[in-house]
């Protein structure tokens, strides 16, 4: 009796292994099921933001453009100014949408650089975009607490502050009256145990944690909060509904993951990002200073859109600089064959005939040290990367404004 027991109590806790067994494959295939039609949302969303985005930015670069331009040349009493004003940070506010269909689309071009995130959530805390959102919500503390020993990360600071300021302004929204958000760093390593539970590589990363003391996100909503658009907010009132897509995003795209944990008492979002050893201070745009007006050197416009062509050269005038254009890379070629120039201003993306890197790539074969700054709206990281790497000095996003475009000239004229 005592045997036949024990073979039954053996076979009970078999069958009780396999029926546990069974339920954990079948939770792990939903899992994988759910992170897959995921995954096919995100990049149907995103061919789509990339394709949208990149005729808007042409269309913006007019509206952001043409007002600065007029602005500079209207008395400081004209009645004019106020509206022109209005239409200018209409524009610069689309732009910033249009900035994050690129990111969700992951075809924005992303300059990399060694930089610390401690250093860059400080900026965000120093910025006017955060003492603006302070006023908005005088009754949340945020406060910043660093236990990282190395939190350099190569990174695109401009997309990792964005990512900073979207989780601030989402918690600061989820927050109704008085409450807290603590951004903190610290070094964590990623075994293989941690591997296979969260599907992140092993080694050594900086993590950046952004914990608040709102309601919480139900467990209806976690699943989705990261997917274009699926936002709680009345859209245009509080954002574009992309703020958390655009985080997760930029963290696929730089090699990291972002992870939610909430309840009740907050919520806390945990950014990854694998750590750089060769930590180093990345130059920043302070170290350039100086004014942004040019002396009397010749710049080349190379753009296929006659508006953008115009704006820039309009622009590079009133900076004080010698301008010529040109509507495609084969003309570009022709001129500098005949009139060398100091610097190239190349669109990225030209239709038809040569591309800007393959217009670089040729132009350098003439000028070896030729300088130029890349512009576009939407271009291919890898395609930004190769042409820098050729020689080009700078990249420079559409829209620009006259103060931007003023240094990235400078800059790469003087380095």
């Amino acid at each position: 009796m005592q045997e036949r027991t024990a073979e039954l109590a053996g076979v009970n806790k078999d069958l009780k292994k396999e029926i546990t067994d069974r339920k954990q494959s079948e939770e792990e295939r939903v899992k994988l099921e759910l992170q897959l039609q995921r995954a096919h949302k995100m990049e149907s969303m995103g061919l789509m933001a990339g394709g949208v985005a990149h005729d808007l930015n042409n269309i913006l670069s007019g509206i952001v453009g043409y007002p600065e331009l007029m602005l500079l040349r209207l008395p400081q009493d004209s009645d004019l100014r106020k509206p022109i004003e209005a239409i200018h940070e209409a524009g610069q506010r689309a732009a910033t949408v249009v900035s994050d269909l690129l990111t969700v689309a992951r075809g924005a071009a992303t300059i990399r650089e060694e930089h610390d995130i401690n250093t860059l959530i400080e900026k965000y805390l120093n910025s006017p975009e955060y003492q603006k959102l302070k006023s908005l919500h005088p009754n949340v503390i945020c406060r910043q607490r660093s236990e990282s020993t190395n939190s350099f990360v190569s990174c695109s600071p401009v997309h990792i502050q964005k990512c900073i300021m979207n989780l601030v302004t989402n918690s600061c929204e989820a927050i109704a009256g008085a409450g807290t958000i603590s951004l903190s760093t610290y070094n964590q390593y990623i075994d293989e145990k941690t591997t296979a539970e969260h599907e992140i590589e092993v080694g050594e990363y900086v993590v950046l944690s952004v914990q608040d003391t709102g309601p919480g996100i139900s467990k209806k909503d976690i699943d989705h909060i990261f997917e274009p658009f699926y936002t709680k907010k009345v859209m245009g009132k509080s954002g574009s509904g992309l703020g958390l897509a655009v985080v997760w995003n930029t963290m696929e795209d730089h090699g990291g993951k972002v992870f939610v944990d909430s309840n009740e008492k907050g919520t806390c979002f945990q950014l990854y990002f694998p750590v750089n050893k060769g930590g180093r201070v990345s130059q920043t745009d302070d170290e350039h200073g100086g004014k942004i007006t040019g002396g009397e050197a010749h710049i080349l416009v190379v753009d296929d859109e006659p508006q953008l062509r115009d704006i820039a050269r309009r622009m590079l005038a009133s900076l004080g600089y010698r301008v010529d254009v040109v509507k495609s890379g084969e003309s570009a070629i022709e001129f500098v064959k005949k009139k060398p120039v100091d610097l190239l201003l190349i669109d990225m993306l030209m239709e038809p005939g040569m591309t800007g890197r393959q217009t670089y790539e040729e132009i350098t074969k003439l000028y070896p040290n030729q300088k130029a700054v890349i512009a576009s709206g939407f271009a291919e990281s890898e395609d930004v990367k190769a042409t820098l790497q050729l020689g080009a000095g700078g990249f420079i996003k559409k829209p620009y404004s006259i103060d931007q475009l003023g240094r990235a000239i400078k800059e790469t004229l003087y380095s």
